[in-house]
């Protein structure tokens, strides 16, 4: 018997933590082999591998569960004695469509390293293996039982041991230091099991020391990492202890309940840019907080990323479409979220995952989502379908201009001046009557956003001389002049005499601004001022921007 652990992951530089646990429990006393695809590689050339075993085991999520189901036929068609496995969280909850397939034999619900020790151990006598779907003599047969794996097990254990070690800095490598959440949202799967296990600390340790030694991008699986202020400060210092040039670090927290302990640590030890932080906030309405079990003092919340964010990269999510979460309401948590200007941004939207409180309650609040994966909120009681169609713009075009680093300068200017939902909006409806969110060049960008400046706030200089600069500043080498700003030729060759710039080896734009730029970079606040913007370009560097003064040039030089 040959068995095949795998996956189809997203993306390649994703990694699948689950296949390499169970294939380093499991390898000495089986013929097990683990291999890793993606959701884009050719199914036909996936299934005629997989088909060479006797059992096949995917782990199953639902950005690949369709793709997988789809490879599964593919397999049956190639070797129909192969016996298809399923695990993972998409199909550990309403399983019943899952199994009727023709070509999937077994599934596994739940935490998977007991029953599939016992399926291997027992198989093909698997009847009695705890929390095993499958076929039998016509009719479906399951026996659940509360299964819940010791992880003191896991004691020495290095699930990446088995990886080629220099594949692992181009990959994203995740890190497990313990199961389960003391929180109970009615839209997350990690709510169902309340009861936080963690792994040997001296085994955290070990596994991460190898990653650092191997890896660069390390992502901590916790759902909220930061429960324990003794464990999360110990973590934080063996990471600065060890940790290597390039090395990254990526955890889930809870910004309200963040120690002050572990705020004045990271303030005194933690360089800026080795750790990133994905806070969910999800909505500022307390009430629909309440209605999914939720608790949140976004206070709080906001004082602790204002704390950090100078030393720590954020990544802040926001859902749509949560109970009693109106249009008013989701511009209102939209607006107080990017007023804190996070490096990332996510507005997703409600997805009603199998096995979820808020899935089996779905009619109390009017709920329509779509039945394929990922379940995403169609319509509800506080949202009709042509105001979630609108949200979908404002996300678009916030991925293009503040996530993708397109308009830094612009949108804080924008979020002070007129309101940042409206205004994406309104950018992101004018962005789809010339091209789609999905097709266009980084000059589109640009010249979009322009027009609808123009268009839209025809008296506000600042808001188009802020575009310039962020239009320029986006570049490595100098750009084409496609607002016909910048200064006249013989006028910037006198100021680069002037300011005794180096042309020979660089390369320069200048051109007016109302305001005084470095005031504006550095705190936000406007002044006005009569300067010239300088951006210097430098071969294999990211391009400086600088505001000069008019009174730093020299009498004759007389720009305005």
């Amino acid at each position: 018997m040959t068995v095949l652990l795998t996956t189809l992951n997203a993306k390649y530089i994703h990694l699948n933590l689950a296949i390499r646990l169970l294939y380093y429990n499991n390898k000495d006393r089986h013929n097990l082999h683990w291999q890793e695809y993606t959701i884009k590689e050719d199914p036909q050339t996936i299934a005629a591998q997989c088909a060479q075993y006797t059992i096949v085991c995917f782990s199953c999520y639902i950005w690949n569960i369709t793709q997988t189901l789809a490879v599964c036929s593919l397999i049956k068609t190639l070797s129909p004695t192969t016996k298809i496995l399923l695990g993972g969280p998409e199909v550990s909850y309403e399983w019943h469509t899952v199994i009727a397939h023709d070509a999937v034999d077994y599934i596994i619900t739940g935490e998977g390293e007991v029953p599939f020790a016992q399926f291997l151990n027992q198989y093909p006598h698997i009847s009695l293996v705890p929390n095993l779907v499958h076929k039998a003599n016509g009719s479906i047969q399951y026996l659940p039982q509360p299964v819940e794996y010791d992880l003191s097990l896991y004691d020495g254990c290095n699930p990446y041991v088995y990886d080629n070690p220099t594949d692992l800095a181009n990959k994203v490598c995740y890190i497990e230091t313990s199961r389960g959440c003391p929180y109970k949202c009615a839209f997350c799967l990690a709510s169902l099991d309340n009861k936080v296990r963690y792994l040997p600390m001296h085994t955290i340790k070990a596994q991460l020391l190898y990653l650092m030694q191997h890896g660069k991008v390390i992502k901590f699986l916790d759902r909220t990492f930061n429960i324990k202020k003794d464990f999360t400060i110990d973590m934080f210092r063996y990471i600065l202890t060890h940790h290597r040039p390039g090395n990254v670090f990526q955890f889930e927290i809870t910004a309200d309940i963040v120690h002050p302990d572990i705020v004045s640590y990271i303030n005194e030890y933690v360089p800026k840019g080795l750790l990133r932080f994905e806070i969910g906030i999800q909505t500022v309405n307390q009430q629909s907080n309440l209605a999914v079990s939720r608790k949140q003092n976004f206070d709080k919340t906001a004082s602790i990323i204002r704390q950090l964010q100078h030393k720590i990269d954020m990544h802040l999510d926001l859902i749509v479409g949560l109970p009693l979460d109106y249009w008013a309401d989701t511009v209102y948590s939209f607006e107080a979220v990017f007023a804190l200007h996070p490096p990332e941004l996510q507005l997703g939207f409600l997805k009603f995952l199998k096995g979820t409180p808020v899935r089996e309650k779905y009619a109390e609040h009017g709920y329509v989502y779509d039945p394929e994966p990922p379940y995403q909120i169609i319509q509800s009681n506080f949202l009709s379908i042509q105001e979630l169609a609108s949200i979908t713009i404002v996300e678009n075009a916030l991925e293009i201009y503040w996530n993708k680093k397109r308009a830094k300068h612009t949108l804080k200017y924008v979020g002070k001046q007129y309101g940042i939902f409206q205004f994406l909006h309104g950018l992101g409806k004018h962005f789809l009557l010339v091209k789609q969110f999905h097709a266009y060049g980084l000059k589109d960008v640009y010249t979009v956003l322009h027009n609808y400046a123009v268009s839209t706030y025809p008296n506000d200089a600042m808001l188009l001389q802020l575009i310039a600069i962020d239009y320029y500043s986006k570049y490595n080498i100098k750009p084409a002049n496609i607002f016909n700003i910048e200064v006249a030729k013989p006028l910037k060759y006198e100021a680069i005499a002037t300011l005794k710039l180096n042309h020979h080896k660089y390369r320069f734009v200048i051109f007016p601004i109302s305001f005084d730029y470095n005031v504006y970079n550095l705190t936000g606040d406007v002044i006005e001022a009569k300067q010239y913007i300088i951006i210097t370009y430098k071969p294999n560097e990211a391009c400086t921007i600088n505001g000069i003064a008019y009174s730093l040039l020299s009498n004759s030089f007389a720009l305005a």
